[in-house]
């Protein structure tokens, strides 16, 4: 374009100077002949060559000054020119790095056909080769196809923008990619409509705060369960404790006998519903000592083949070295049985159930997409089937209380919330993988510990008849039924009974009867002062005195963590007078 209106500028130029030349001839001529009109011819050419080589020689210096002056105006425009060119091939330059560069992913699309351009971490977020998905129909990435497209189309065409808008698209393989998008609409040199965005890949921060959601859900649910499972173990503690009572009282009435007998046979299976909601809770009591899972593991082999059945081969791997971890083996043996019993009845035409265990290492990559985890060393134990598998939407409610997939009458729904809760009051954490029609893994990850192993202590055994005794004892319970049937029963066995109304009232009385009190029986949460705090100040008074306390749970009362503390004598609510009786001889 500069170069056309420099070749126009130069012919009007050229133009211009010859019509002006030629006028001044002209002009000469005509004045001449007006002045002297009687020269010769000779002078008159003579003139005529003087005038014209006078009149050339000025067109030409002018026009040359001109043609100089256009020049350096065509170069300067020239340079600037190429220097806006190189500016616009760097700044093209530095916008492709930028786009091909970018770790978002950055699009370019039409809303009513395909993608114009995108990046390479725009594809790779979806698991495709760059060239592969801009041939591709946008709509393959929703989760609801072209409709689902068309709808968000219609509605961003309604603002034209988009802002830290969360969506969830389909990865290549299936899976979902949870993401953030900014999308503005423009238009093209041609007048089209253009949409423009970048989209933030947020799948590991959306799994984490649905982990994280999962984990308050389950601490909610819990306090709610071991609040009802601690109320509902007084009850059952006066019901268990007078229909056992009454049993022996009616021993020449068989049917009224009978009938005792299946009220304590109702509330015993209560009793194991409470005690599943604590453990789900965690808020059972634990016995924790070192164990090793392989010696767990192998001891359970028989017990569990005779479980799983015939049809149903079990397989154990156990890892040598496997590092030591401090939890209460009974529990153990218990998660490990209802992960099995689940194994089972996920493969009713039979199949193949493995239990291994293996030293892991939870670094802190683990750890940032595993909410709650802590990195470090663990011993790991897996339970596998070739089940049925289960969807997402039956895993986010598995550990879920009374959540059941079994048919009714077939199971409670507290297998796994029992589970749960067992390895999270063990300090350890356990995750599930499924997949329909390919099985179930659950793995359990448990704290190395660095402590030696101890011997397991058992204490002696009474029998009902032997359980005896005339001490003093300073009962203190703030459930009246409860306190009115550990008194009977104490009583019935001989001791003396002292019964303060509360943990204050308490310790005034052990001021009273400072000499003959041998026993502190207290209940673990009570209204103003708890009976650990109780029992210190006793103790502090009188180092002579036991203590033995009782409750539905523990809430840390007692142990940390729900740990039983080594000297520390506890009996769990519900209990029967039998096992009250022999728990005060120990």
């Amino acid at each position: 374009m500069h170069d056309h209106s420099y070749r126009v500028g130069l012919a009007r130029s050229l133009l211009l100077a010859a019509v002006a030349v030629a006028a001044l001839m002209a002009g000469f001529e005509v004045l001449k002949q007006f002045l002297f009109p009687r020269i010769s011819l000779w002078q008159s050419h003579a003139a005529t060559i003087v005038f014209s080589t006078i009149v050339a020689t000025l067109a030409t210096y002018l026009l040359g000054r001109k043609l100089i002056a256009s020049n350096a105006k065509l170069q300067d425009d020239i340079r600037k020119r190429e220097w806006m060119s190189k500016a616009l091939e760097q700044s093209e330059a530095r916008y492709r790095s930028l786009f091909e560069r970018n770790q978002a992913g950055v699009f370019r699309s039409t809303p009513g056909a395909g993608f114009i351009d995108c990046n390479e971490a725009f594809a790779r977020m979806f698991g495709y080769e760059r060239e592969e998905l801009l041939k591709l129909p946008p709509a393959i990435l929703y989760v609801g196809g072209k409709e689902e497209r068309d709808s968000r189309i219609a509605e961003f065409r309604k603002t034209g923008q988009m802002k830290d808008f969360e969506i969830c698209y389909r990865h290549k393989n299936g899976s979902l990619v949870w993401a953030i998008q900014n999308v503005v609409l423009v238009q093209d040199e041609e007048g089209r409509d253009v949409t423009e965005g970048t989209v933030v890949d947020i799948t590991e921060r959306h799994q984490l705060e649905v982990q994280l959601r999962q984990s308050q859900k389950m601490e909610a649910v819990g306090r709610l369960a071991g609040g009802i499972a601690h109320d509902f173990n007084n009850l059952l503690t006066v019901i268990m404790g007078y229909s056992g009572s009454l049993r022996d009282r009616l021993k020449h009435d068989d049917e009224a006998r009978e009938q005792a007998k299946r009220i304590s046979q109702a509330a015993d299976k209560a009793a194991a519903l409470t005690r599943q909601l604590l453990a789900f809770s965690r808020m059972q009591l634990l016995e924790a000592r070192v164990i090793n899972l392989n010696s767990l593991v192998t001891n359970l082999d028989k017990m569990l083949r005779r479980l799983i059945g015939e049809d149903i081969e079990l397989v154990t791997r156990t890892t040598a070295g496997l590092r030591r971890v401090k939890a209460d083996p009974g529990q153990i043996e218990q998660v490990v049985m209802n992960l099995v019993v689940n194994a089972r009845d996920a493969m009713p035409n039979g199949g193949r159930l493995t239990i291994e265990t293996a030293n892991v290492d939870l670094n802190e990559s683990y750890a940032a997409a595993h909410a709650t985890v802590l990195p470090g060393a663990y011993a790991m134990l897996a339970v596998s089937d070739t089940g049925e598998g289960m969807t997402p939407e039956t895993q986010a409610q598995i550990f879920d209380p009374f959540f059941t997939t079994k048919e009714l009458g077939r199971g409670t729904g507290l297998g796994l919330s029992t589970v749960y809760g067992i390895v999270k009051q063990s300090g350890g954490y356990i995750w599930v993988y499924s997949e329909v029609g390919h099985g179930t893994t659950f793995k359990i990850y448990l704290p190395q510990t660095t402590e030696t192993d101890e011997p397991a202590t058992v204490g002696e055994s009474f029998a009902a008849s032997t359980v005896r005794g005339s001490e003093t004892i300073l009962l203190v319970e703030d459930d009246g039924q409860v306190r009115e049937l550990t008194r009977s029963v104490l009583a019935a066995c001989g001791y003396a009974v002292l019964i303060p109304t509360d943990a204050r009232a308490a310790l005034a009385m052990a001021e009273e009867h400072a000499v003959n009190i041998r026993l502190l029986l207290t209940d673990v949460i009570m209204p103003g002062m708890n009976g650990r705090e109780l029992a210190r100040h006793l103790v502090e008074r009188n180092p002579a005195i036991k203590v033995l306390y009782m409750s539905g749970y523990t809430e840390n009362t007692v142990g940390q963590h729900g740990v039983l503390e080594p000297g520390t004598y506890f009996l769990q609510k519900p209990f029967t007078p039998s096992a009250l009786g022999n728990k005060i001889r120990e």
